[in-house]
């Protein structure tokens, strides 16, 4: 099969963002004087949303307007803070470029906060991609389709045209409720046990395997 329009997520998939998002996410518990969390804590806490990931992050018995806080403290923060450690995973800008020369449409939808997806893609993705869509007012966030629904409208590109490319279960989802075809990809934020038994048929582990779709 070969494909008009690739769809990428962006945490765990194009940018390794876990660096950022735990000091982020560890600024902010601090400042509200609560316990902090390694690493791999917050890497299982992301995935559906910056809302999500600080309700799974506090304690537990805080109040909405307690954890609407410690929201409010990590939007402000990681909006100046989100590509002080973050990288592009090795070889996905060659992949991405190698795409493009073949006249492959590409895109971004992610549960990042919408200023972080657009921040991020112009610092490391500059002109690589024809749409980034975030997480914003007004949209469902994934795993249900909004998201991926109006990139393919927006590109004017059919659903059997197009590929979701992700790391998680949330982007397995993702691909399914909106009736595309799926790459998982196991260098992100779950392991590959973790991906085949949501679903996934098979993981690749490298970005170059990517252009054997296309």
């Amino acid at each position: 099969m070969s494909y008009k329009l690739a769809i990428f997520d962006m945490d765990g998939t194009i940018l390794n963002t876990l660096d950022d998002l735990a000091d982020s996410m560890n600024h902010s518990l601090a400042t509200f004087g609560l316990p902090l969390k390694t690493v791999d804590e917050v890497r299982s806490y992301v995935g559906n949303g910056i809302r999500k990931a600080v309700e799974r992050a506090v304690p537990k018995g805080l109040s909405v307007e307690q954890i609407d806080e410690v929201h409010g403290e990590f939007c402000r923060y990681y909006k100046d803070h989100c590509a002080i450690k973050t990288r592009p995973y090795d070889g996905i800008l060659e992949v991405i470029k190698t795409l493009r020369e073949r006249g492959i449409l590409t895109a971004v939808v992610s549960n990042k906060a919408e200023f972080a997806v657009q921040s991020l893609c112009v610092d490391y993705f500059d002109g690589l991609f024809d749409c980034y869509v975030g997480d914003k007012e007004g949209q469902r966030r994934k795993p249900y389709p909004d998201g991926v629904l109006s990139v393919l409208d927006k590109l004017g590109i059919a659903k059997e045209d197009a590929v979701y490319i992700g790391d998680s279960d949330v982007d397995f989802e993702t691909a399914k409720n909106s009736e595309m075809d799926v790459i998982m990809v196991g260098w992100g934020f779950r392991d590959e046990e973790f991906i085949r038994s949501k679903g996934a048929e098979f993981v690749i582990h490298k970005p170059e395997e990517i252009l054997k779709f296309f």
